[in-house]
């Protein structure tokens, strides 16, 4: 049973928040959150380079000089990869990385690595946000309570809280995410978690 400390925003104790390991993942397989960060990462990749290849360059197609009887060497066009300002061989082309693993090892993924966050003591659980205006001072201040400050933290909320997301963007190293949106890869980039009761409990399907 993993028992942590439910947190207000002034960072003082107001319960606790227990739960069974099991109920999140049966285990934590770290080639399964291996393969997940490289899917999401190859994801990310753009892949558009692209070097001009002999079709492309400017030049004539002609035949610099005749076959035979010059002395020199044969040529062909001044396009040809050999010759200053000729093509690329075997130029880059635009490739795309992206590719999906099974949706069900990917959800497996992302509750392996909150279960982790847990397990690790790196995650805060939070009682609710409560931020009625735009405060970056407000979160400023939670997270330096909480022992946060400086660190690499990610804030998931109930849903999209624009309040929230404008108030800590502005903070280094601070990401902020709904709930229903977190994934192997940011829970895993980020050192720290802050999530909430109601958060919590709609990922453990406590929700009533």
């Amino acid at each position: 049973m993993i028992s942590v400390p439910i947190r207000d925003m002034s960072g003082s104790e107001c319960g606790t928040y227990s739960f069974d390991p099991a109920e999140v993942a049966d285990g934590i397989s770290k080639q399964l959150l291996h393969d997940a960060v490289v899917m999401y990462r190859a994801n990310r990749r753009v892949g558009e380079v692209q070097t001009r290849s002999r079709g492309m360059v400017a030049g004539s197609t002609r035949k610099l000089f005749k076959q035979k009887g010059t002395g020199r060497a044969r040529a062909g066009s001044i396009r040809t990869p050999v010759r200053r300002g000729g093509g690329h061989a075997f130029g880059k082309k635009p490739r795309d990385y992206s590719y999906r693993m099974p949706r069900k090892a990917v959800q497996k993924a992302t509750r392996m690595a909150l279960l982790s966050k847990f397990q690790d003591e790196q995650a805060v659980v939070l009682q609710r946000w409560e931020l009625a205006e735009i405060k970056t001072k407000r979160v400023a201040s939670f997270l330096g309570a909480v022992g946060l400050a400086g660190s690499s933290v990610l804030l998931a909320t109930e849903g999209v809280d624009r309040n929230v997301y404008r108030s800590a963007r502005n903070i280094a190293g601070v990401t902020v995410m709904p709930g229903n949106e977190l994934n192997a890869y940011d829970l895993l980039r980020q050192r720290h978690l802050v999530i909430t009761v109601g958060e919590m409990d709609r990922i453990l399907g406590r929700e009533s």
